[in-house]
């Protein structure tokens, strides 16, 4: 953004500004700002259930976090900073603090405020351990304690400087969730800590999200970005990302929830794209998520039984709070909306404004409502946005918030704890509670107490078969935070034990097993029994675990892994992160198995991804090794494989140092390869052999540059575990699936109707290459793929319009980008007719 263009939009500013006070004197505001008892009453809640008042302002402002302590006092972070006019020209001012309140009478309000510690920019993320509490402004990760008792910080150590430092709150670290294996997660970051022995360490992990993370019983992490409501990890963290030969597909950010569509009930004007058809309905409200925040897994037993463990999340420009029903399908877990066309929460008052949940000792759900009009950073306030936001003077008041609290009608909620007080074995029965909460802090006040008289009490939980899966899981991890695990204990509750218990204890395991070569045989062994008989659960931590065993043993587990089950996606993600390093032999092993002389697509998708994970590695031994297997006297559907696997991945070495051969092998002379001369010669130029000069070997001009090549190659890769399941590997459709890609004109045609087609899905008969697909002979839905983020989209397409004889221009990002902003709010997916019309009536310049 030009210098001329900020000047140009900061004078706009003031010019609105300083008309929307004139509005307000002339009390022509159309969404004037409500008292908390008046906003009770413009609330629509879910049947079943009220809402109370917790907190009002003066007592709490602007609060985007709220989280209770082991005495029940709610904890509330208040950015106070944020966006106080439309300039955001108080973001750099330390106005923002962190508050304690306290319910002292025991009737639901709280009665008391203590500031804990104040003269913070734009505070975002808190968290609690042994000796105090982490609290996170821009660009800083602060230690902080209260060392007298007061409920006041009386010190302030930095902890990481890097923390939040772009000080965007749209785009920086936030969350510090605690999880159940002790480490300290967060959003919009690659960031996570622990606190051992009085320390702080450090450690980087997979990056998730944008605002909020939670977890769920297990310990998955959920999140979310503001367009997409709700994603999570399917494995522990720091598993699928260990071998750099291998991207996965699936696991990690997967999208949970499809389904887009909000249900307002009151018009919502200002929002920052509402000028873009199709983002307001008719009567001018959300379609689609546009500010999704906040995911929170309720673990909770106040509410009725078919909500435990839904996830609510915030969409504050919509006024609204949606909930999530998650179903488990073996390694997959699908969210879905109970009540399509009612929210759970919705409000009409413009100015409600959900930031963030917490699950309360009492069962009930408790929102952070920042009520107020803006909510747009200024670095993507639009025009639009701007304007609607001063003529409806939604930009004053500030410095207001409220704190409700979500309970079934007639219920009334149970005295609030102080887990401070409680013994040990008080802490222990805790961890088998009903509510998630107990367990959590349970935990964590065990772990940090350091005391090992409770290792026999705790050991006693886990062994008792009797026992709640959830007190023997939490024992597990709390005996590994005071570093009282045994190998011997472990090996025992394992061979015991089945599901999250026995994957719990495979997981500890594993660094006892680095360290001893006696227990990584006997672990090898145990985990080849368990293997043979594992639920698509057990197997995946199975081949997750896999890698601390010596090569042979790992083969071993991870064959009979795949045997069971290696048609799952993320099972097979999981082997490739542990084979790091040896993807060669077990592709050899593979290849001589009398198992693999029968062809099926898992296999060729599976020896694909090894050979690919191979030729990136540039070990030329074996590299030399692949082209030697791929050179058969007569070239059978694995050699095929190997051969078109490898030329494709080809275009993602062109920038590395090449692979040196000893001579020129005989595979590339060969009359009968599968491939072109030009795709041959982008694998040869890869290599060098004495006498050979790869950069003289011509590639011949084509729709695609040396960047789109790449882009083809990742494309593939995504193919293979997202798409080839319903259209085949060789893109000529499945039968009950789905109809072919080679030669379709829906994937050679108009490229922002084929990104329409993954957005937002395709239902019904389809005609391709003069034959039409209907139910039964493919799936009556093509589902949408909105989750999936527009680069790993655009490789999918530009692959797919330049293989299998296909040959057409790449697909960009920033294409796929577009057509994202361009149609949002069709939440159904197309049918044939309805998509290709709206094509049609498209202006010229748009279909170029």
């Amino acid at each position: 953004m030009s210098f001329i263009r900020i000047a140009s939009y900061f004078l706009i500013a003031i010019i609105l500004t300083s008309c929307s006070k004139t509005l307000q004197e002339d009390h022509s505001n159309p969404s004037p700002a409500k008292s908390a008892a008046e906003e009770m009453e413009t609330f629509q809640l879910e049947a079943g259930f009220k809402i109370q008042l917790v907190a009002s302002e003066p007592m709490v402002e602007d609060p985007v976090f709220i989280t209770f302590d082991e005495d029940s006092r709610l904890w509330v972070i208040e950015m106070r900073g944020f966006m106080t006019d439309t300039l955001g020209s108080e973001e750099d001012k330390p106005i923002g603090r962190i508050s304690v309140l306290e319910d002292e009478n025991g009737d639901g309000l709280m009665d008391k405020r203590t500031i804990y510690l104040d003269s913070l920019i734009m505070p975002r993320a808190l968290g609690f351990f042994a000796d105090g509490v982490l609290i996170a402004e821009n660009k800083a990760l602060w230690v902080t304690q209260d060392v007298d008792g007061d409920l006041q910080a009386d010190t302030k150590v930095l902890l990481d400087s890097t923390y939040a430092a772009s000080g965007n709150p749209e785009h920086s670290d936030n969350g510090l969730l605690r999880n159940v294996d002790n480490w300290y997660y967060n959003a919009k970051s690659r960031l996570r800590y622990k606190y051992l022995d009085g320390n702080w360490i450090r450690d980087s992990t997979e990056f998730r999200g944008q605002w909020g993370i939670s977890h769920d019983d297990q310990g998955r992490l959920f999140y979310n970005y503001n367009w997409s409501q709700l994603h999570a990890d399917l494995v522990p963290p720091n598993y699928l990302s260990r071998n750099p030969n291998h991207s996965p597909s699936t696991g990690i950010d997967f999208g949970v929830a499809q389904d887009r569509r909000v249900f307002p009930i009151r018009s919502t004007p200002a929002v920052n794209r509402g000028y873009i058809p199709g983002v307001l309905s008719e009567d001018q409200r959300l379609m689609e998520f546009t500010a999704a925040c906040s995911p929170w897994v309720y673990r909770a037993t106040l509410f009725p039984e078919p909500y435990e463990g839904n996830v609510f999340v915030a969409e504050p420009a919509g006024n609204l709070v949606k909930r999530n029903v998650l179903s488990e399908n073996g390694t997959t877990i699908i969210g879905s909306d109970p009540n399509p066309g009612k929210e759970f929460l919705a409000s009409t008052d413009e100015r409600f404004r959900p930031s963030g949940f917490a699950t309360g000792p009492d069962g009930a759900l408790y929102i952070a409502d920042m009520y107020r009009g803006l909510i747009q950073h200024r670095a993507y306030m639009t025009p639009y946005l701007l304007e609607q936001t001063v003529k409806r003077g939604l930009e004053f008041p500030i410095h207001l918030g409220r704190i409700w609290r979500i309970v079934p009608e007639g219920e009334n909620t149970i005295a609030m704890p102080k887990l401070s007080q409680a013994s040990s074995a008080e802490l222990i029965s805790f961890l088998s509670d009903k509510d998630g909460w107990y367990r959590d802090m349970a935990q964590r006040l065990l772990v940090e107490r350091k005391d090992a008289r409770v290792k026999e009490g705790l050991m006693q939980v886990v062994l008792d078969s009797n026992a709640s899966e959830m007190g023997r899981f939490h024992a597990l991890w709390t005996l590994e935070g005071l570093g009282l695990l045994s190998e011997d204990f472990l090996f025992s509750t394992f061979e015991k034990s089945s599901g999250l218990i026995q994957n719990t204890a495979l997981r500890l395991l594993e660094p006892f097993a680095q360290v001893s070569a006696v227990i990584r045989s006997k672990l090898a062994q145990a985990m080849q029994d368990a293997a043979l008989i594992a639920t698509q659960q057990e197997a995946l931590q199975l081949a997750l675990s896999s890698y601390v065993l010596a090569a042979d043993e790992n083969e071993k587990v991870l064959s009979t892994v795949f045997k069971e089950q290696g048609d799952d996606p993320l099972i097979r993600d999981a082997m490739m992160s542990s084979l790091r390093g040896g993807e060669y032999d077990f592709l050899q092993k593979l290849w001589a198995s009398s198992a693999w002389e029968i062809q099926d697509q898992t296999k060729e998708i599976f020896l694909e991804t090894l050979a690919s994970a191979v030729l990136k590695n540039g070990n030329p031994s074996e590299v030399a090794g692949l082209l030697t297997l791929a050179d058969a006297k007569e070239l059978a559907w694995k050699e095929t494989i190997l051969i078109s696997g490898m030329s494709i991945q080809a275009a993602n070495l062109k920038d590395k140092v090449q692979i040196a051969l000893k001579s020129e092998p005989s595979l590339f002379q060969r009359k009968d390869l599968p491939i072109d001369q030009n795709r041959l010669n982008m694998l040869m130029r890869i290599f060098t052999w004495p006498g050979y000069e790869p950069s003289k070997v011509v590639v011949s001009a084509s729709q695609l540059d040396e960047r789109a090549m790449k882009q083809f190659a990742q494309g593939r890769q995504k193919f293979l575990v997202t798409c080839a399941g319903c259209h085949g590997s060789d893109g000529e459709g499945a039968t009950r699936m789905g109809p072919p890609l080679a030669g379709s004109e829906w994937v050679l045609g108009d490229e922002r109707r084929l990104a329409m087609i993954l957005l937002h899905g395709l239902e019904g008969p389809v005609e391709v290459a003069g034959k039409t697909y209907d139910a039964p002979d493919i799936l009556p839905v093509m589902p949408s793929h909105a989750t999936m983020d527009d680069g790993s989209i655009a490789a999918i397409l530009t692959y797919i319009r330049n293989e299998w004889g296909n040959q057409a221009p790449l697909i960009s990002g920033r294409t796929v980008s577009k057509t994202r902003l361009t149609t949002q709010g069709r939440v159904y997916p197309w049918k044939a007719a309805d998509l290709n019309e709206y094509i049609e009536s498209l202006p010229p310049e748009e279909t170029q």
